[in-house]
């Protein structure tokens, strides 16, 4: 599956972004889609994640009651609403894709990735 992430742009601390991702080439739901993200000099780290039916999620601590992830399954899209954004939150944005539901926060879990999105959260 090929995953096509988008949305990212600059926004100012305590601002909003939706960030979206649409999948093609494979049956998108049959799979967990993930969120990861990566600032300069860090490791790439867990954001969220939704089950294949979006009946769970999964969110990092550093982001719950912020950030919502979503799925359309009909337009094979998953999208990360970011609300009350952080500097700290500042980072490449990539989604995935996973078959499984276990150990989802686990990126080694993930085969498949999109080419990443730019979030800028300015103090």
């Amino acid at each position: 599956v090929q995953l096509q992430a988008y949305g990212g742009g600059l926004v100012q601390a305590g601002g909003s972004l939706r960030l979206s991702c649409t999948a093609s080439g494979g049956t998108f739901s049959s799979y967990t889609m993930g969120w990861f993200r990566q600032a300069p000099g860090k490791e790439r780290e867990f954001v969220a994640a939704i089950s294949w039916r979006g009946g769970s999620t999964s969110y990092a601590d550093s982001v719950k009651g912020r950030f919502t992830i979503s799925r359309d399954n009909a337009k094979n899209t998953v999208s990360l609403q970011m609300s009350r954004l952080k500097p700290e939150d500042t980072a490449v944005y990539y989604c995935a894709a996973t078959t499984s539901w276990i150990a989802v926060q686990n990126r080694s879990r993930y085969a498949y990735w999109g080419q990443g999105t730019q979030v800028t959260v300015s103090s």
